[in-house]
């Protein structure tokens, strides 16, 4: 969701011929550089009082740590910063922590998940919109340090999102306390990498590689592997490749696809032990598997039917619309289509993911048990 929210409103920005800066922020050791004081105070603040605020001071607050080298151990000290990680509650309480952050600008928009933290702003000239940026992240930095949380600028990228050959006469500078940012045309977020023109290509790419080494894995151990065995070994190292966040990247260009599905091919005679020229569609239906282009409007679909039932976040909603009209329409469900100017923009799930929908049989659209609409 996180994905989505910022694809979407850089590519709408995009159609409307809008420019674009995206500052993807990477923060030194985060969860370890929480001030205790600090977070208490903002629970405290949030409604999170007696009892449970105690029950949290004393998780974080009474822990010690040494260090223990060629059997020498060090002095044991009080942790007095940082929350625990490995828990449940750790993301959580960071979360609670950066949550006012976005309090410091109106003219900025953030994408947040835990410690991954990105902003972007649109205008209708490059050149503003770069001191708009540089001014807005000054008052992020007074913020970051007033919150005991600190910036690595090594690993800290921005973004110009778009066709750059306007500024390559009039080059845009970021920086934060002095030090320019470093301009990248892709770059990893949340596991996907998102290039500056959202063509999907570096990641498709990633994704083919990966799964191309794990297909040469599974081929060279299916001759001692029962059927059982390599289907596990499918589903685990190359069905996630294929699902991870596809309803985002995967509507795109069929072309562009196209040699993961002839990887996810290959991988299906080598569970079925088939020569390499036999036809695959009975072997996918018996071994209950999607081929790619129908995983990819599977999880579209599954997208939009959170949409349809109000389970997704308010700013995720805002972007689907009832169909309206003043005579009764043929069936109900039917989400309202966009006026788009860009193929790019065509790609995005609120305009795709509301074509498939659209395109679903009524009887599909009643449904009201995810399990079942799934089945």
């Amino acid at each position: 969701m996180a994905l989505m929210a910022l694809t979407e409103e850089i590519i709408d920005n995009m159609d409307k011929k809008k420019c674009a800066i995206g500052v993807f922020l990477d923060l030194k050791k985060a969860f370890d550089t929480i001030n205790h004081d600090m977070l208490l105070k903002k629970l405290e603040r949030y409604g999170i009082r007696g009892v449970p605020l105690n029950w949290i001071r004393s998780y974080i607050g009474e822990r010690k740590q040494f260090v223990e080298l060629d059997g020498q151990k060090s002095d044991v000290l009080n942790i007095t910063c940082g929350v625990p990680q490995g828990s449940v509650l750790g993301p959580k309480l960071f979360i609670l922590y950066i949550n006012d952050i976005v309090k410091i600008s109106n003219l900025i928009k953030y994408i947040i998940f835990a410690d991954d933290t990105s902003i972007f702003c649109t205008g209708e000239n490059i050149q503003q919109l770069s001191k708009v940026i540089n001014t807005e992240i000054e008052k992020l930095q007074h913020w970051l340090k007033n919150n005991k949380l600190f910036v690595n600028l090594d690993k800290t990228k921005f973004m110009i999102f778009g066709d750059n050959k306007k500024q390559e006469n009039n080059p845009i500078k970021i920086s934060i306390d002095s030090v320019n940012l470093e301009e990248v045309h892709e770059i990893k977020f949340l596991g996907v990498t998102l290039d500056n023109k959202f063509s999907w290509k570096t990641h498709i790419g990633q994704v083919k590689s990966k799964i191309a080494k794990s297909v040469a894995v599974i081929r060279r151990i299916n001759f001692v592997l029962d059927y059982k065995s390599l289907f596990i070994l499918y589903n685990t190292l190359i069905a996630p490749h294929l699902t991870y966040c596809v309803e985002v990247w995967g509507n795109t260009y069929k072309t562009n696809l196209q040699p993961l599905y002839l990887l996810q091919k290959q991988s299906i005679r080598i569970l079925h032990k088939v020569g390499y020229w036999d036809h695959t569609n009975q072997l996918f239906i018996k071994s209950n598997i999607l081929k790619f282009w129908d995983l990819v409007t599977f999880k579209t679909t599954q997208f939009m039917f959170k949409v349809r039932h109000q389970k997704l976040p308010h700013s995720i909603q805002e972007m689907f619309a009832d169909r309206e009209g003043g005579y009764y329409l043929r069936g109900e469900g039917y989400f309202k289509k966009q006026h788009i100017r860009t193929t790019r923009k065509s790609f995005c799930l609120s305009v795709c993911g509301v074509n498939v929908w659209n395109g679903l049989n009524d009887e599909l659209k009643q449904i009201t048990n995810v399990n079942q609409f799934k089945s």
